[in-house]
């Protein structure tokens, strides 16, 4: 697994110019209302970053009700070895992870000291070291068993873009067709990660789940819980049309135009994060 050492490339940045699609969605002070990165003046202080962020998201799950047994899992590349990365621990729920219970593993599959000592999931390590070795340019991927993104999986087939939220994934997503079983042979990995592609940064496993990636956990976390409504909202709709009601379909171009700025709105869980510290008391941050 190889990656360009480095920190993270910020997530979020409004452009300069006032004819920015961005900046016209907002009104108002200028002032950054969705936090992107902050600066970091180490690895090390970037490290506690993201293990802070990436205790939260599975805090957020937990509170989605994406919790299923030993299964799920959220990886994020170490910024001070990018060749590791950091991963939950198989044995706790994801209501209950903290940052000292996350752990650190490398490309073999071996636990290292900075991390807890504790063991993880096969088929996600499997999964997740073959996407971070083919994707240099994501430094967060996350997968679980949510119902409604498992239910659409079977149709081995890409959401459709029905609503505004739908156009985040417009050329962004890809699928799977091919279930190889569980994860525990490090060639199905790399054949999800070929199936995702260079580009794409969202897939629908078939017959499995939903997969994100992201610059950041953030946008990988948030952008799976979009994608599993928007499976949701899928089901409900071919239901509805299955009754006789047909269904409306956003043109090529206006999906175009906005998946410019809905996938940088659905790229954060700024929101979530403030809401989970003032629950927790910041709890998840131990």
């Amino acid at each position: 697994m190889s990656a360009p050492a480095g920190h993270y490339q910020p997530l979020a940045r409004l452009p300069e110019g006032k004819d920015s699609i961005l900046n016209k969605a907002f009104v108002g002070p200028k002032q950054p209302i969705i936090d992107g990165l902050p600066t970091f003046s180490s690895p090390y202080e970037e490290r506690e970053w993201v293990k802070g962020h990436m205790a939260a998201a599975f805090r957020y799950w937990g509170k989605l009700g994406f919790g299923d047994g030993l299964a799920g899992h959220i990886t994020v590349r170490d910024p001070v070895k990018p060749n590791h990365f950091w991963m939950n621990p198989a044995s706790e729920h994801f209501s209950m992870i903290t940052k000292s219970m996350l752990v650190l593993v490398d490309e073999h599959g071996n636990i290292c000291p900075e991390g807890a000592q504790l063991p993880i999931n096969a088929a996600g390590f499997n999964i997740h070291t073959a996407i971070h070795a083919a994707r240099p340019d994501v430094n967060a991927a996350a997968h679980c068993h949510s119902v409604h993104g498992k239910t659409w999986s079977a149709f081995g087939k890409p959401i459709e873009m029905l609503v505004q939220d739908s156009c985040a994934f417009y050329n962004n997503i890809s699928v799977y067709n091919n279930f190889g079983g569980v994860v525990l042979a490090k060639e199905e990995g790399v054949n999800i990660a070929k199936a995702i592609g260079p580009t794409a940064k969202n897939c629908i496993l078939q017959n499995h789940g939903l997969l994100t990636l992201g610059q950041t956990v953030d946008e990988a976390v948030y952008m799976f819980m979009t994608l599993d409504r928007l499976c949701y909202a899928q089901l409900l709709v071919e239901a509805a049309q299955a009754s006789g009601i047909q269904r409306t379909l956003i043109g090529k171009e206006e999906a175009e135009f906005t998946s410019k700025v809905a996938g940088w709105f659905f790229g954060h869980l700024s929101p979530e994060y403030k809401l989970i510290l003032k629950e927790t008391k910041g709890e998840f941050l131990q």
